[in-house]
């Protein structure tokens, strides 16, 4: 435990990250005198290439004029809709991520994957699906999947980590980090492109990703994913980051 109270990780005798969690600064919105908001369900999707020398990881800047996270690197990933478990997939997710997901968890463990996978499509471009005739209807949310006849993709998707917005933030997210290597998951190699929520998209080794501004909970998943890749039979399961009434706390799953 380190001086402040903060649990760390440690992956075969070598430590990640010191601290997955921000500290308050004089430019960081802290609530006061008012009760702190529930996290919102949220989910986030991780795509690896490993077409050049170094794996590398999709990244983009955040806009400005968000609340939450402004200007910072991150993955592509979003809050839950209600109508994302509803949505037509190719396939499942494996059972041993299904099986992570429900732990301590209100929704359906599909829900997460396929807003993660949602979320990717409408920030970047990128489809995480395979080709399928889609049915005419589709779940708010999902009308653009269906006009292009592409079903979402869950099994290449493996849990990594889940970390709750530390309380008295103005935005507060449960996130659930997937990973997943590109070749597999995506329906073909058409370029990320930026929009409205993310800009300067573009794909980054672990090593040049960690020099950009990035928030702590990110780069701390950037060092589990690293761990991930290095180890041929990784056994450690998904960290969890949370608030506890003795501090920052992480486990895992």
């Amino acid at each position: 435990m380190t001086p402040d109270g903060e649990k760390t990780i440690q992956d075969s005798g070598t430590q990640l990250i010191g601290t997955a969690f921000d500290k308050e600064s004089d430019d960081e919105v802290i609530l006061k005198n008012q009760r702190s908001p529930r996290p919102k369900d949220a989910a986030t999707l991780i795509l690896i290439r490993r077409d050049a020398a170094k794996p590398r990881v999709l990244m983009g800047k955040r806009s400005g004029g968000h609340v939450f996270m402004p200007d910072k690197y991150v993955f592509p990933g979003g809050r839950v809709d209600p109508d994302d478990g509803r949505a037509v997939s190719w396939c499942e997710l494996k059972p041993d991520v299904e099986a992570k997901l429900r732990i301590s968890a209100r929704r359906q463990p599909r829900a997460f994957a396929l807003t993660a996978i949602r979320e990717t499509f409408e920030e970047t471009g990128l489809l995480v699906a395979r080709p399928a005739e889609m049915p005419v209807s589709a779940p708010r949310g999902w009308d653009r999947f269906h006009e292009l006849d592409a079903a979402p993709h869950l099994s290449p998707l493996t849990f990594i980590g889940r970390a709750i917005t530390p309380p008295y933030r103005p935005r507060r997210f449960d996130a659930r980090f997937f990973m997943a290597d590109a070749e597999e998951a995506l329906i073909d190699e058409r370029p990320p492109v930026d929009g409205a929520e993310l800009s300067d998209l573009q794909w980054v080794t672990l090593e040049d990703a960690q020099s950009l501004d990035l928030p702590s909970v990110t780069r701390f998943m950037l060092g589990e994913i690293d761990a991930r890749l290095k180890a041929k039979d990784y056994k450690e399961g998904p960290p969890f980051l949370r608030w506890t009434r003795s501090g920052h706390s992480t486990e895992r799953l």
